[in-house]
């Protein structure tokens, strides 16, 4: 019987090949889509789980005064050993220096590496870094000791162990020096909320710069601790304020400090902290992956349905056969769930083999790196084998109880009709369908216009055209640094030149700043700087809103003068502006009056609103922004490239164009963009295969009518106006079931983001008219084909 039953179900799949084509093809695309959103979802999720002790190992979020709804991940150092010496629970604690840039020079071969950090010697105790040369205990404990990574050491030394090597360092938080080699290590694996090419011992750090390892207000350091098996995170926290007592004392309000410690496996999805070492994954972005994911399954599983209910009138007649001789109802349905079964194992097959086809292209697409063994593992092969058997069944449940259900007197005497329920039942699965459908098509409008309101914004600065050189405090470089800037300004291609320690999207501090309030009090706050010279305000042309900025004109504004922005103004208490302009400020051992406000800019992304920010004089700094006024780029780049060499030959010519260097904190949401519209148009062409279906079920339906209207005179555009007419109605009711769905969904998707569009109308109606568009295309090619069939065949039968 189950061989016949093979039998039967091959034959049909032969028989009627384009039907089952599309049958599988259209399952076997969901289900590589719902696979390949799963990998995706699964690599997020896997941030960090790596490590051996990750599920004990913590890091120290910091919360001061003006912060204290925005916590920092950047805080002090003195906080790491002080937790280590009074919590018995804390078994071992690693602290990193705020990312930093060293050039390194092995004998011709010379490269700025920017990801590097200065780390106590205990990092290899706490993370599962291993290391391919070098020993992990001694690695980092002498000052001016280097760890590489497998790929930066190939840049320096080839294949060869570099162990006992050094490398000339200029540049980084340490002073120049000499590094030796001490180990080097693998690459840090992709899925790791903050990664580097370099290691650096901490003694290095500590050697120029002691005294800030006692500095409870300093900002530098990322702090992670390894807690014993028993550690209670609840209880330890209810001790956080009679720690801190005992180092700072009491606090007021204005010296409001406070911590607290996330599990390391939230870094990457759960944290609200800001300043972080490295990218963070949106929670939001992977909750609408899986619906996505699910809608394409279900989607697919629909079509499935459909379509092989379509396909029920031409076996009404080996249903009744079956029936008059002998055949159970649940023995029909055990057949034909079994030959649903046949497509869905087909059709996942199918699907295992576009996704494994898709790695390549999902780890280019995405930045992510996906290998054949993240869909061989046993935990995916699980997710895959269930879905697949709930899809089959699911799927297959529904056209075998219809099938199964067939009177056999009805069909052998040719009087057989579909029920109305079982047409409702269809219907609603494609007003079901096309909701998703329009919802999927709102949403991808919606996320396109969002980030493209994020890369057209006026930030309040001209970025355009501007040219970045990176020359990171080189000491031979600040020592002729007027004579750079006038060589560039004797450059006719280049309108103004400004020297800065930061440039909007790159690093900057915080600074503790003492304010005369509106009240005349002295009050502490805890604002961003950028430390800038006198051009930067008009070379950016930031407008000035009330005062002056800086100037050659006044000596005294390179001692004792400030610039804040207008958000600076407000948290300082001054809803003027101008009423800023006069008073004292006390800032890193300057003190004087403020002198001017600016617009607010946005120096960050448009994720965040614009911070307090104040402009700091300082005639140095590490960048050269250089305003660009060519129309032939590239050889006015090729000809600075040539002042530089000459100038500087001892430092490679690096730099970036501003716009560029600004729009790559975008990165995630344009890879999200790009997801997201792939996946969307999937399952609309997926969702217009299902309705191809219900169409051609329709017209079988209708075959005899069609001929009765053509022989009275029916023209073909009547007809199909006919046909269409009532699928055009599923239509417009999955619009209005749609739209507050996708409404209400999208709204909380934007919420993340502190500048956004709002939504408007027309989205709902542009997307409800694309659904119409799409399924009049999808229907009136049946219809028309319908229409033009010749009559006689269809009433012969009469």
């Amino acid at each position: 019987m189950l061989k016949n039953y093979f039998k039967i179900a091959f034959r049909n799949l032969l028989k009627n090949k384009a039907y089952s084509a599309i049958n599988i093809g259209g399952l076997a695309i969901g289900m590589a889509c719902f696979l390949l959103i799963a990998l995706f979802i699964q690599n997020e999720l896997s941030y960090d789980h790596y490590h051996e002790k990750a599920d004990n190992i913590y890091r120290v979020i910091h919360q001061g005064n003006v912060e204290k709804s925005d916590p920092w991940v950047w805080g002090n150092a003195p906080i790491g050993p002080a937790l280590k010496s009074d919590f018995p629970e804390i078994i071992e604690k690693v602290q990193f220096s705020g990312r930093s840039d060293i050039l390194l020079t092995y004998e011709e071969n010379s490269f700025q590496e920017s990801e590097c950090f200065y780390v106590d010697a205990t990092v290899f105790d706490v993370f599962s870094w291993p290391l391919i040369y070098g020993n992990p205990k001694t690695a980092l404990e002498t000052p001016y000791s280097i760890v590489l990574t497998q790929t930066t050491a190939k840049k320096y030394f080839g294949n060869q162990n570099p162990v006992g090597k050094t490398l000339d360092g200029i540049g980084g938080r340490a002073d120049d020096g000499t590094y030796t080699v001490t180990g080097v290590m693998a690459d840090v694996p992709s899925n790791s909320h903050f990664s580097f090419d370099v290691l650096m011992s901490m003694g290095s750090f500590y050697q120029s710069r002691p005294e800030i390892f006692e500095w409870w207000g300093y900002v530098d350091f990322y702090t992670y601790l390894l807690v014993s098996d028993n550690f209670d995170l609840k209880g330890f926290q209810s001790k956080a304020s009679n720690f801190l007592d005992k180092y700072l004392g009491t606090r007021d309000a204005e010296d409001y400090y406070d911590f607290y410690l996330e599990s390391l496996q939230d870094s990457y999805l759960h944290s609200k902290a800001v300043r972080q070492p490295g990218t963070t994954g949106n929670l939001s972005n992977l909750y609408i992956f899986g619906c996505i994911g699910l809608f394409l399954l279900a989607i697919a599983s629909i079509n499935f349905m459909n379509l092989s209910t379509a396909r029920s009138l031409e076996r009404a007649k080996e249903v009744g056969v079956r029936k008059v001789v002998g055949a159970s109802r649940k023995g029909l349905m055990y057949q034909f769930l079994g030959e649903s079964f046949i497509l869905v194992l087909l059709a996942s097959f199918l699907g295992l083999v576009l996704a494994f086809l898709s790695l390549s292209w999902m780890t280019n697409f995405t930045g992510k790196e996906f290998y054949i063994e993240d869909i061989l593992n046993v935990p995916t092969l699980i997710l895959y084998v269930g879905m697949v058997l709930l899809t089959g069944f699911l799927s297959g449940s529904y056209p075998a109880l219809i099938l199964s259900g067939f009177k056999p007197i009805g069909v052998l005497k040719g009087t057989f009709k579909s029920s109305p329920s079982g047409t409702r039942v269809r219907k609603g699965l494609v007003v079901f369908q096309f909701s998703l459908s329009i919802a999927l098509i709102a949403s991808t409008v919606l996320v396109y216009n969002q980030l493209q309101f994020m890369m057209d914004k006026d930030l309040g600065f001209d970025q355009e055209h501007q040219l970045i050189l990176d020359f990171n405090w080189d000491n031979e470089v600040l020592n002729n640094l007027e004579a750079f800037k006038n060589e560039f300004k004797r450059h006719p291609d280049i309108a103004s030149v400004s020297v800065s320690r930061t440039v909007p999207s790159t690093h900057f501090p915080a600074a503790g700043t003492t304010v005369e309030t509106p009240n005349g009090e002295m009050k502490h706050f805890s604002p961003f700087v950028f430390e800038v010279d006198e051009a930067f305000v008009p070379h950016y042309n930031i407008k000035t809103i009330a005062g002056r900025t800086y100037s050659k004109d006044f000596a005294s504004d390179t001692i004792s003068a400030l610039v804040v922005n207008a958000a600076a103004a407000k948290s300082f208490g001054y809803a003027n502006p101008s009423d800023i302009v006069g008073k004292k400020f006390q800032q890193w051992g300057r003190e004087g009056s403020i002198i001017g406000v600016v617009d607010d800019f946005n120096y960050i992304s448009l994720h965040s609103k614009v911070a307090p920010l104040t402009l700091r004089y300082l005639p140095v700094g590490r960048y050269f922004s250089l305003k660009m006024q060519s129309n032939n780029l590239q050889r006015t780049i090729t000809e600075i490239r040539e002042i530089w060499n000459q100038m500087a030959p001892h430092r490679p010519f690096m730099y970036k164009f501003l716009d560029t260097a600004f729009n790559e904190q975008y990165q995630a949401d344009i890879k999200f963009r790009k997801l997201f519209i792939l996946f969307s148009f999937l399952a609309i062409g997926i969702a217009c295969l299902g309705l191809l279906g219900l169409a051609t079920y329709s017209a079988m339906q209708r075959t005899k009518e069609i001929g009765i209207r053509k022989v009275l005179g029916a023209k073909a555009t009547h007809i199909v106006t006919l046909l269409s007419k009532d699928f055009i109605k599923l239509v417009v009711i999955a619009i209005f079931i749609a739209t507050p769905f996708s409404w209400y969904a999208m709204n909380q998707w934007l919420n993340s983001y502190a500048y956004k569009i709002d939504i408007q109308w027309w989205i709902f109606a542009l997307s409800g008219s694309i659904a119409i568009i799409i399924a009049i295309a999808t229907i009136g090619f049946h219809a028309f084909k319908s229409a033009m069939s010749n009559p006689v065949k269809s009433l012969r039968t009469e």
